[in-house]
């Protein structure tokens, strides 16, 4: 018999809040973190927007001298990390440190890291480089710096499959806790890439919105007909799963149970999803198996939906491949209208949109869905503009990433 396993704490930095009241709330209202880029000066870029995480402050989670020894992506996942420890009580539970995991998806690593310590390469050469440059810069830093700052002595993994990378990272938990070789994981996603470096690159593959520069909180515009590509986003996005079992014997407040998981790969191309959504059809459908969910069971389902024309219309037959006739009683959104596109983190942020929503029964809603796509195929109830109440018993989200890599997960009412 399957493990049946709890979520039992919640943490987010987000460019919508950077606690889960906050960010829950800015959902609720339709809110919109997207604004002009200011990191450093976008004039000469196509794309001048991006969702920034704001007024972030690292000493509630570390001392600063901690803080200088990680990028940005790790101080992201470690703060996201400790409100979800607290918010779980799970240091309070017995549990032996050599029996918790740590899995956090990334994708990028330190690129801000990568910017300064090149510069300094061209600039000076190899000896004035910073000699944490490589410490700083790599994925596995970010669950690296999580064990170490709660004390954690099992598995601390690092999963990289671009955009799925937050979904697996989930995934992997579950069948780890599933496998009796954990008790507790520390799951989720983090990501930090609104950099020249990245946005150049991005704007180079002509995947960002350049239409709404002016206009930002209106560019990120999942499933509508005027849409012209994604807003890059950021932040963390971390669950503590553990045995139900346990957590019902110590008392613990039991968010959502992370019930499925399903990963399946387009082997289609590098950037550009499947326009048929075979593959990520599957990855829902063995979602939905694995939680032992029949499509009517589903009542929403967080979608991928990045506002780009290719992924759209592809997810959209995807949902109905693996829903059949219920697609169009399915309730569907996409948070990445407010939050833009958190990479690595989009995943994990969006498994909490899922949680909350079995938790409040409230399903967030898909912002500046102003002239559906029909068209294009996207006839789908997307929840526009306005948050609807539903009391749902199960919830779904999928992300795509670069590559064909395709994750779902499957979450069910406690």
């Amino acid at each position: 018999m399957k493990r049946t396993i709890a979520v039992t704490g919640l943490g987010i930095i987000s460019p919508v809040g950077n606690d889960i009241e906050t960010f829950w709330q800015s959902l609720k209202e339709g809110k919109s973190g997207i604004g002009k880029v200011t990191r450093f000066d976008a004039s000469g870029m196509d794309a001048k927007i991006a969702a920034e995480v704001k007024d972030f402050d690292p000493s509630l989670y570390m001392d600063k001298k901690e803080a200088r020894k990680m990028a940005l992506f790790t101080q992201y996942a470690v703060a996201a990390s400790v409100q979800a420890w607290q918010d779980s009580g799970v240091a309070q539970g017995g549990y032996d440190p050599e029996r918790i995991a740590v899995c956090l998806g990334n994708g990028i690593g330190g690129l801000e890291i990568f910017q300064e310590s090149y510069s300094k390469l061209l600039e000076s050469g190899p000896d004035r480089m910073p000699p944490m440059t490589v410490p700083l810069m790599i994925s596995n830093e970010a669950s690296a710096n999580v064990a170490i700052r709660l004390g954690i002595h099992g598995p601390a993994f690092t999963q990289v499959t671009a955009c799925a990378s937050g979904t697996d990272a989930i995934g992997q938990a579950i069948d780890l806790l599933r496998s009796g070789r954990v008790d507790v994981v520390v799951a989720g996603g983090t990501e930090a890439a609104i950099t020249v470096f990245a946005m150049g690159g991005f704007c180079r593959l002509k995947a960002l919105s350049t239409k709404r520069n002016d206009d930002p909180t209106k560019a990120s515009r999942p499933f509508d007909a005027d849409r012209d590509g994604f807003v890059i986003g950021e932040g963390a996005g971390v669950m503590i799963l553990e045995d139900a079992q346990r957590a019902k014997q110590r008392g613990a407040k039991i968010y959502a149970l992370a019930a499925g998981y399903g990963s399946t790969c387009d082997a289609y191309h590098l950037t550009a999803p499947d326009p048929e959504g075979t593959q990520g059809a599957r990855a829902l459908t063995l979602a939905m198996a694995d939680a032992g969910l029949a499509p009517e069971d589903v009542g929403y389902y967080n979608a991928h939906g990045t506002s780009t024309p290719i992924n759209d219309p592809a997810e959209t037959k995807m949902v109905k491949k693996a829903f059949g006739d219920h697609a169009y009683r399915l309730k569907v959104s996409s948070t990445k209208s407010m939050t833009g596109h958190c990479v690595a983190a989009a995943g994990a942020v969006e498994a909490i949109v899922c949680v909350k929503a079995l938790e409040t029964g409230i399903l967030p809603p898909t912002i500046n869905l102003e002239n559906p796509d029909i068209q294009g195929g996207c006839d789908l109830d997307y929840i526009p503009n306005h948050a609807v109440e539903s009391p749902i018993k199960a919830a779904l989200t999928a992300s795509l990433g670069f590559g064909g890599h395709n994750g779902a997960l499957a979450f069910v009412k406690a």
